[in-house]
């Protein structure tokens, strides 16, 4: 194990000590883990940039993004869409679409060396919300109700809708340098004909294998959760099942949905197939009970371990930023991501809101929060392990930045702004859990 990952862990453990003193304040985990990972990455800089690319770290952020999915999807209260589902779809289905292409065609200007493939990666990597760096806005009494379950729902199904057309977005990117390439060459080497070949193939699938491969995926996500939904419920009932028990169950269902839709001979999406299970779970779980919400006793071991995970998550993001500065800083990234984290954000949602029955002031509120996390980083650090050097470096100082920026405008500013100049409209309530993600 690489010294800078098991310092991690050091890390990670004494903050775990102490992390209940400072809850409240719900950037300090993020922001602690995240300086000693820039800190402690000078150790060996180049080292760690290996180790992060390498194959382990790919299949390991993998898996962490399954569970943070499934997490997501399971703590919506109140049907499929927490009683919110016209406002959530104008949300996910035209606002965030509107970002992604703005970021998009920004990117056109700003980012003329990079290919339209990589530009959709990057608007798949920075424009999904988290509440991570922004965990008190989520309690705050200040923040209407309505408005804290709406972003909160948001956040847990964007990254959810984003993920197909990352994978399909990344895998073009791949391999279109090479197609460009072989175009413009008169002759092509046995070897280079085997590349190009290979390359086609995975060009193609990913255009013309992106729906089958979602669709494929709901189904395994539906199948898997609904059968384990209904076989917690049932057991419960009959008093076979306690809490622990149970517990065990959840961790392992995004595992196993995440296991079998990448499965060669399946070939479906796996985070498609976390998320879909995670929402069918929960329905199924608390169908014809009291409960609107999973049981939190059942749910405690996921949601801690996806806490676990999105700390070490944190903690690599510090060390990316200092092998970001390491590189050198361009300019043009620093003001797409600042567009990416306000005009981008608040223009499609204010767009997306015309003729709807939610207030002007709420609109403003969900425009103006729109965090960048976990989900971010995530994806950053998949299409970091996979592009070509000089890309990789392009998307990870974006994702860097994104972050970083999202930590001091929703995490210190916007509730900086919101203490001081709005009023208590109820009581504090409890922060969701996946606020911690």
């Amino acid at each position: 194990m690489p010294l800078i990952f098991l310092l991690g862990f050091v890390v990670i453990g004494l903050w775990s000590v102490v992390a209940h003193r400072f809850e409240r304040t719900g950037v300090a985990g993020p922001a602690v883990l995240a300086l000693a990972g820039a800190v402690l990455v000078l150790i060996d800089v180049t080292g760690f940039s290996d180790a992060v690319g390498s194959d382990a770290a790919e299949h390991v952020v993998e898996l962490i993004l399954a569970v943070l999915l499934f997490v997501d999807a399971c703590e919506v209260s109140g049907g499929v869409f927490g009683g919110e589902g016209r406002t959530i779809a104008r949300l996910v289905l035209v606002a965030l679409p509107l970002s992604i292409l703005a970021v998009v065609v920004s990117g056109l200007f700003l980012l003329p060396h990079l290919s339209l493939f990589i530009l959709i990666v990057i608007a798949c990597v920075i424009m999904p919300t988290d509440f991570a760096p922004a965990a008190t806005l989520l309690r705050s009494p200040r923040i209407p109700a309505r408005v804290r379950q709406i972003l909160n729902i948001e956040s847990g199904y964007n990254d959810g809708l984003v993920s197909p057309v990352f994978a399909m977005a990344l895998a073009a990117a791949i391999a279109w340098p090479t197609i460009l390439a072989a175009v413009n060459s008169d002759t092509l080497s046995p070897e280079n004909e085997s590349q190009l070949e290979e390359r086609l193939g995975e060009f193609f699938e990913a255009f013309f294998g992106a729906v089958p491969a979602t669709a494929i995926a709901i189904v395994v996500g539906a199948v898997i959760g609904g059968v384990f939904g209904v076989c917690v419920r049932w057991a419960s009932r009959r008093g076979w099942a306690d809490a622990p028990g149970i517990r065990y169950v959840m961790l392992l269902v995004p595992l196993i949905a995440f296991g079998v839709a990448t499965l060669s001979s399946v070939a479906a999406n796996g985070f498609v197939a976390a998320f879909v299970a995670g929402i069918v779970y929960r329905i199924a779980r608390t169908k014809r009970t009291d409960e609107r919400t999973i049981p939190h006793p059942e749910i405690l071991l996921v949601e801690e371990a996806g806490t676990l995970a999105a700390n070490i998550v944190w903690f690599v993001l510090g060390a990316m930023t200092t092998v970001v500065i390491v590189n050198g800083v361009d300019w043009r990234l620093l003001v797409l991501v600042v567009l990416a984290l306000t005009l981008f954000r608040i223009v499609p949602v204010y767009l997306s809101m015309l003729g709807s029955p939610v207030p002007w002031g709420s609109r403003t509120l969900i425009g103006v929060i729109g965090p960048r996390g976990t989900a971010t980083i995530v994806f950053g650090l998949l299409a970091f392990n996979k592009l070509p050097d000089a890309e990789a470096y392009d998307v990870l100082a974006i994702m860097v930045f994104t972050v970083v920026g999202s930590i001091l405008l929703h995490g210190i500013a916007v509730p900086q702004f919101v203490n001081r100049r709005m009023p208590v409209l109820a009581p504090p309530a409890t922060a969701p859990a996946s606020a911690d993600h």
